[in-house]
C-alpha cells in the first residue's frame, strides 16, 4: 500500500511540473495598489529581456493571496501583490496546499488618500471625523451610548466641513487597502470615543466589531478593484470622495486632490518622512516551487528591486511608489535573489 500511495505522489509530482512547464510567461494576481508598479516592471522587463511580457490581473490582495495559495502547479499564479503584508493564516492556507516555501519582496510604501475633485473644497479631516462619517456604529451625541450612524451630511459632524451629502467610494473586503483603511484610521479613531475603547475590557469581539464596521446605507459605497474607475466616478460627481492609494492621486493630480489628514496633505515627501498619518508598506510573494519551471521569475524578480526600479530615481517613483531607504532596499534585494523562505 506504502509503495502505491508512494508511485500516485511521484506520479502527481511529475503531472505538477509538466503542467508548470507547459506555461512559458509568468502570471501575476493581486493588489489594484501594487498592480501599477508591477505592470510597470512587467513592460520594462518585456521589452528589456528575452521573456515574455507577465500576465497581472489586479484581483485585490486578498482575492490574489487566496488564488496564489490555492496550489503548485501551471493553473495557479507565480506572484501575487499585496497593499498589505500576508497573514499568518493565509501562509498555513499555502502550506495546506503544498506551498512550502514562499518569499516576500517589500516594494516600498504608499498613502492611503482621501481624495475628491479639484472643483470641490478641499477636506481637512481628523480620523474621528472619518469614523464618525464612515462606521457603521457610533456614539450618540452626548458619547454614552453606541447608535447606527446617523449622519447623513459632513456638515453634521463638524460644522466646519462642507454641508454635503457624505459618499466616499472606497474598496471591498477583499483589498489591502481597505484594510489598511481600516487599521490605519477606523480602529485607530474609534480608540479615541470613551464609550467603544471601554469595549475593550468588558467586550473585545463587540470591540473588534463596531471598530471595523463600515455603514452600508450608501455613506459608503464599494467601487470593486478599480481603482481607475473611482478617479473616473470623482470626476463625475465632485460631492464625492474616494480612498486609494496615493499613486493614483499622484497620476491624475491635474483632476483631484488628496484631504488633509491631521493638517497633513498626502505628498510624496510627506509619505516619504513619516509625517503622512496614512501610510502602508507594500509588497509581492513568489511562490518558490515555480521557480526554474516557469521561466523568467528570477529575472523579473532582479529587474523590480533594481535602482533603476525601486530606487530613489527609480521608475517606479515617478509613478508615485516612495521608496525605502538604501539599507533596506539592498537587504529586500538579497532577499529576493537568494529566494529567501518568509518566515512569520
Amino acid at each position: 500500500m506504502m509503495k502505491k500511495t508512494l508511485a500516485v505522489a511521484a506520479l502527481m509530482s511529475v503531472a505538477v511540473a509538466g503542467a508548470a512547464e507547459a506555461r512559458d510567461q509568468i502570471r501575476i494576481v493581486g493588489s489594484s495598489t501594487v498592480f501599477p508598479f508591477a505592470t510597470a516592471v512587467a513592460e520594462e522587463f518585456g521589452k528589456t529581456t528575452s521573456f515574455k511580457t507577465p500576465v497581472i490581473e489586479s484581483t485585490g490582495s486578498g482575492g490574489g493571496l487566496k488564488l496564489f495559495c490555492a496550489g503548485v502547479g501551471e493553473q495557479h499564479p507565480d506572484i501575487t501583490n499585496a497593499s498589505r503584508r500576508i497573514k499568518k493564516s493565509e501562509v498555513e492556507k499555502c502550506a495546506e496546499n503544498g506551498i512550502s516555501e514562499v518569499t516576500e519582496v517589500k516594494v516600498g510604501y504608499d498613502g492611503i488618500v482621501l481624495s475628491n475633485s479639484n472643483a470641490a473644497p478641499q477636506l481637512d479631516l481628523t480620523k474621528e471625523q472619518i469614523f464618525l462619517a464612515l462606521a457603521k456604529t457610533v456614539p450618540s451625541k452626548d458619547g454614552k451610548s453606541l447608535i447606527d450612524n446617523p449622519y447623513s451630511t459632513w456638515a453634521e459632524i463638524d460644522p466646519s466641513l462642507p454641508d454635503v451629502k457624505i459618499e466616499v467610494l472606497g474598496p471591498p473586503p477583499t483589498s489591502g487597502t481597505r484594510d489598511a483603511f481600516t487599521e490605519l484610521v477606523l480602529e485607530e479613531a474609534c480608540e479615541e470615543f470613551p464609550v467603544i475603547a471601554a469595549l475593550e475590557e468588558t467586550n473585545k469581539d463587540q470591540f473588534k466589531a463596531v471598530c471595523a464596521g463600515v455603514r452600508e446605507d450608501g455613506g459608503y459605497v464599494e467601487a470593486g478593484e478599480n481603482d481607475n474607475l473611482i478617479v473616473q466616478k470623482l470626476e463625475a460627481n465632485h460631492d464625492a470622495l474616494g480612498i486609494f492609494g496615493f499613486s493614483f492621486l499622484d497620476q491624475n493630480g491635474d483632476k483631484l486632490q488628496g484631504s488633509l489628514i491631521g493638517g497633513v496633505a498626502p505628498t510624496f515627501e510627506a509619505i516619504s518622512a513619516g509625517d503622512y498619518p496614512v501610510s502602508r508598506s507594500l509588497y509581492f510573494y513568489v511562490k518558490n516551487a515555480h521557480v526554474g519551471t516557469i521561466p523568467g521569475i528570477k529575472e523579473y524578480l532582479a529587474e523590480f528591486t533594481a535602482e533603476k526600479a525601486f530606487g530613489e530615481e527609480g521608475y517606479l517613483a515617478d509613478r508615485g511608489l516612495i521608496p525605502m531607504d538604501a539599507a533596506e532596499r539592498e537587504a529586500v534585494r538579497n532577499a529576493a535573489t537568494n529566494l529567501s523562505p518568509l518566515s512569520m
